[in-house]
């Protein structure tokens, strides 16, 4: 939820947290403090992280709520992460964490951790998203460390050059072994995809890894890069992904939704891979699969 108030006369000169307090009543200092930390309020649309900030009669304050339990730190060391050299990093998303920032967060996304990791090096470059993963998906996630290697990868991306391959855990059990998914996919409202022929194209292949325990654990290349994609294309098979319950999967502590490795080939053609492990939560599910918590 986002609240919107604009300074008058009578708020003019005071703190950022002051100010807010007033217009907002029924939060605490503690929790108006809290959202500015976690880069949840803005004036004029840049986000500002004092909160002592001398407000001026005008400004446009917009607060943003978010639920405490999504404050968690993240961050970032060299022996954290999946991949690095001169010209990019790889990190390990975990479920739960937002890839970049939000109206409500900046601390405590993917991105602002990787920020934060390049200022650690040295580096004044900023971490630029170049592709995401949803908040409840986990896995592999590339940032580039200069303009030219963003420059590079984003080319790769639109063209189709970078290899990923996902895994999802199903209910049931799928008659064919392998089988492609070729549907275009168009938005249906502000937080859903589906099928539709008015849609862009969107192919992605599918390949059974394992079953056991009524838990199908599958293999998901997509040949495309649509939003949802692999989620539309697993709910059009009919096979929803455990704990996606936004296109009918049954419910779970998380998206059994897993980006398991990204390749290409970077500059002075130096093959670049990432593999991701998964978590606890996901071969908790089925524990039978071992060759899916077996190191790659």
């Amino acid at each position: 939820m986002i609240l919107v108030a604009r300074v008058g006369a009578e708020q003019a000169g005071l703190r950022l947290d002051d100010g807010v307090k007033q217009f907002f009543p029924q939060y605490s200092k503690g929790e108006i403090r809290r959202v500015i930390d976690w880069g949840g309020c803005s004036i004029g649309q840049l986000t500002v992280r004092v909160a002592s900030r001398t407000l001026k009669e005008g400004d446009e304050i917009a607060f943003g709520v978010m639920e405490p339990e999504r404050c968690i730190e993240l961050v970032y060391q060299k022996g954290d992460l999946l991949y690095e050299d001169k010209d990019f990093l790889a990190v390990h998303k975990a479920a739960g964490f937002n890839s970049q920032r939000t109206p409500y967060q900046l601390k405590g996304t993917v991105e602002y951790a990787v920020e934060m990791y390049l200022k650690g090096i040295g580096l004044k470059e900023p971490a630029r998203v170049v592709h995401r993963l949803d908040r409840g998906t986990s896995g592999v996630m590339f940032f580039p460390k200069n303009k030219q290697a963003a420059t590079l990868i984003s080319r790769l991306l639109k063209e189709g050059k970078v290899q990923k391959t996902y895994w999802a855990l199903v209910s049931g059990s799928p008659d064919l072994a392998q089988w492609k998914v070729d549907a275009p996919i168009d938005k249906l409202s502000k937080f859903r995809y589906g099928v539709s022929q008015s849609g862009r194209l969107a192919c992605t292949v599918f390949t059974v890894l394992a079953e056991a325990g009524g838990v199908t654990a599958l293999e998901a290349k997509p040949l495309t890069g649509r939003t949802h994609q692999i989620r539309v294309h697993l709910k059009h098979s009919g096979f929803p992904i455990i704990g996606d319950e936004s296109y009918g999967g049954i419910p779970a502590p998380r998206m059994m939704l897993h980006c398991r490795s990204m390749r290409f080939t970077g500059p002075r053609g130096k093959v670049i891979e990432a593999v991701a492990p998964i978590d606890t939560e996901f071969a908790a599910l089925a524990p039978e699969l071992e060759r899916l918590v077996s190191p790659a």
